[in-house]
């Protein structure tokens, strides 16, 4: 089974990208799910290679012409926020594994 890549992605790719992949690893493991999570800054995102991607709303410009699905954070320490709006889309990734 492949391992999903889900990028953080924030002006920098260290500052609210990390602090919202660290509430994104806190769901996954509540959820049992192994999945790989990467922060990236913003000017080198684009050319990374992703299943998802996870931003804010400043930024999902920056995605207009990819193909993986985009999830808009606005609480980035808003675990019910990620559940509602990404975790459906994790859990679809690896139900085309089975």
């Amino acid at each position: 089974m492949k391992r999903m890549k889900v990028m953080i992605v924030c002006g920098f790719g260290l500052g609210s990208s990390m602090v919202l992949k660290m509430t994104l690893d806190d769901v996954l493991k509540e959820e049992g799910l192994d999945v790989e999570t990467f922060c990236m800054d913003s000017y080198t995102a684009a050319g990374q290679d992703f299943d998802l991607v996870f931003t804010s709303d400043e930024m999902i410009h920056l995605f207009k012409e990819t193909k993986q699905p985009k999830v808009i954070i606005q609480n980035f320490l808003s675990k019910d926020e990620i559940r509602e709006k990404g975790l459906g889309l994790i859990l679809d990734y690896y139900k085309g594994d089975e």
